[in-house]
């Protein structure tokens, strides 16, 4: 004897089943806490190597703001201090909206420093900035 049920065969389902998206949101947060120590590591700054490091830069319409180991600040080649380079590129910037400025940072610099001067050029609202590298050497041969 065949039973009858109350259910029709074309139903809908009105319940979602969330237990697959609980895993997944407690497999992404296990994930999440693991590697968030791990960013909190500092290190220090390495300049990467650029395979386009020779071409030539007009020396007249940009700026060169070079930082060496010791964290000595120059702008072209004048020593200056973070303040006189702040006054001094506002003043640039006031003749030429247009100003372009290379960072040419020493590779063992610690990253606050580079931090430091980027955030004096955003504050100056100088928008084209680069940062210059060395050519790549090539180790192929050893």
């Amino acid at each position: 004897m065949r039973r009858f049920s109350s259910h029709t065969a074309l139903h809908t389902l009105s319940e979602l089943n969330v237990t697959p998206l609980l895993d997944l949101a407690f497999v992404l947060l296990i994930i999440f806490m693991i590697t968030t120590p791990l960013l909190e590591n500092s290190m220090d700054l390495v300049v990467p190597t650029s395979a386009t490091a020779r071409q030539e830069v007009n020396p007249s319409k940009v700026q060169i703001i070079s930082i060496d180991r010791n964290q000595t600040l120059k702008l072209n080649q004048e020593v200056c201090s973070l303040e006189q380079l702040e006054v001094r590129l506002r003043a640039l910037k006031t003749a030429d909206p247009q100003i372009a400025v290379i960072i040419r940072p020493h590779k063992d610099l610690p990253i606050q420093q580079f931090v430091t001067i980027m955030d004096m050029l955003k504050k100056i609202n100088v928008t084209k900035v680069g940062v210059m590298t060395r050519e790549a050497e090539d180790h192929s041969n050893q």
